[in-house]
């Protein structure tokens, strides 16, 4: 069976105390629910998780039906390019390239969002994510303190949240859910997503940024 691996790089940083970070934990709940009840997605999508601080710590790729979202706690700096190199790394390891005797998975999926400026060395991160053949990947601007130049070097599609409140991360989340049922319909006819154009548009709370 080709997979359609999905990773989530979520900022877990001393910025995202209180709301933020609870909503973060909610939307990821509410996120499974949804994908749980797509009978396609189940049978397609694997889940990973990088969260990022001063440290970073990761979820391999899980089927949905078995992922555990981790226990979320804010605290320290935004080490945005380590968790760049780590999810490349994961991706290295856990896809499945395929050979001449079968089909790897379908490229992987990304969803990053941040809150703030990055506290580590971006470039190497970014050279290294940027090698890899990723299929869409998405960057989400938590709020005015993110640095969408800086995203826009990491993918074209960038968007941003006005702030950092529980509707606004909630609507993100229900927006992923969507991009990634929407996805798993599509690769059945052998063409994965890697355009804005072939995801659910953004709902209202979502601003699609254009540089």
């Amino acid at each position: 069976m080709r997979r359609l691996p999905v990773y989530l790089v979520i900022d877990v940083s001393g910025s995202m105390t209180g709301e933020p970070i609870e909503a973060v934990k909610n939307g990821i709940q509410t996120m499974l629910s949804a994908l749980r009840k797509d009978p396609q997605a189940v049978e397609t999508a694997y889940l990973g998780l990088i969260s990022f601080s001063d440290t970073i710590s990761s979820i391999p790729l899980t089927e949905l039906s078995s992922f555990q979202p981790p226990k979320l706690v804010a605290s320290g700096g935004t080490a945005l390019g380590g968790a760049l190199s780590e999810v490349t790394k994961a991706a290295a390891l856990e896809v499945n390239k395929g050979s001449q005797e079968e089909k790897g998975d379908w490229k992987p999926l990304v969803f990053l969002m941040t809150d703030g400026m990055p506290t580590d060395n971006v470039d190497k991160g970014i050279a290294e994510f940027k090698a890899f053949k990723w299929g869409t990947v998405v960057a989400c601007a938590a709020g005015s303190g993110a640095d969408t130049k800086l995203l826009s070097r990491i993918t074209e599609i960038v968007v941003s949240l006005d702030t950092c409140d529980t509707n606004s991360i909630q609507a993100f989340f229900k927006w992923v859910s969507s991009s990634i049922s929407v996805t798993s319909k599509r690769i059945e006819t052998g063409a994965q997503p890697d355009q804005i154009s072939q995801l659910p548009p953004p709902p209202q709370e979502i601003n699609l940024l254009k540089f």
